[in-house]
């Protein structure tokens, strides 16, 4: 866009405050260029990191504001607008979704979809299809799922090839959810070799968890348990922590019947999930197991 900054090359998911402010920063030059398509863009990301924060009420603010630009421009079927317009669909969608609202999310996902492979964006076709396969219920999700991957494996866009990792996750993680764990595992351990490739360690960090929680899931506890194990060395090594290690670590345990090893492992899983908000909103249950099976200990 005229030798504008890559604003998608500057994201940093892990810390979207921090991003923002950067985008900020960029609203001026947006501005000042007079690209409506752009600033809409740069907007729709900048509503991106308010979702990411679960101010949904803020991000939709800023969409509308995206929205009213597209609007606004004198031709609004050139290629650019119909890109801009596919990234506000997919950041409504993905901002209804966050909140909740799967059903108000869905029908936008769809449009873009559709917009996207008409306009040729294989990389937004992608996200918006992953999108759908992760709001979607049961086979539609597996649907879509499969359909983003299709399309990332056969595109010549190398940005749209990246999206097999994030697929690969996500699609084991729908069969696991329908017990199809042999399934899952495949997928996982395909996504393990695909972000091994790829020099990512806390990607890679993650991927190695999926795998050791479907192997947990079809009853191998001890080798689930063994790969928990080297994560949590990897974690120490570095000087970081992860909550989800410490649940696996004393899940894989309390599955051994070794109950007493696996209580500290289950507090410090609950002192470090309980701060996660989506965890909180969304699974209690799964919280207030920790905390019980613990015995109040959170250290």
């Amino acid at each position: 866009m005229n030798n504008l900054p890559d604003f998608d090359q500057l994201w940093d998911y892990n810390d979207p405050e921090k991003t923002e402010k950067v985008f900020r920063e960029l609203l001026t030059v947006a501005e000042s260029a007079g690209i409506p398509d752009y600033h809409a863009q740069l907007l729709t990301q900048i509503a991106r990191t308010h979702s990411l924060r679960r101010q949904f009420d803020d991000a939709h603010g800023i969409l509308d504001d995206a929205e009213t630009l597209i609007v606004n421009i004198d031709n609004p079927s050139n290629d650019l607008t119909q890109t801009t317009r596919v990234r506000l669909l997919i950041e409504r969608g993905r901002t209804f979704n966050s909140a909740g609202d799967t059903d108000s999310a869905r029908p936008l996902f769809k449009e873009a979809w559709e917009l996207a492979q008409q306009a040729g964006e294989d990389y937004h076709a992608v996200d918006a299809a992953h999108m759908l396969g992760i709001c979607e219920p049961a086979d539609a999700s597996l649907m879509w799922n499969n359909r983003a991957m299709a399309a990332a494996e056969t595109s010549d866009d190398p940005r749209a090839r990246e999206w097999l990792g994030p697929l690969y996750n996500n699609t084991g993680w729908t069969y696991h959810d329908r017990g199809e764990y042999e399934k899952a595992l495949e997928l996982f351990e395909k996504g393990l070799a695909w972000r091994t490739e790829r020099s990512n360690p806390q990607a890679t960090q993650i991927a190695k968890w999926t795998v050791g929680r479907a192997k947990r899931s079809l009853g191998h506890a001890e080798e689930a348990l063994t790969l928990q194990q080297a994560l949590l060395e990897e974690h120490e090594a570095a000087g970081t922590s992860d909550g989800y290690v410490f649940e696996e670590v004393a899940e894989c345990l309390f599955a051994l019947g070794r109950p007493d090893e696996a209580r500290p492992y289950f507090g410090r899983a609950y002192q470090e999930l309980s701060k996660d908000g989506w965890l909180v909103d969304n699974e209690a249950d799964r919280l207030n197991r920790l905390k019980r099976l613990s015995d109040e200990q959170l250290c």
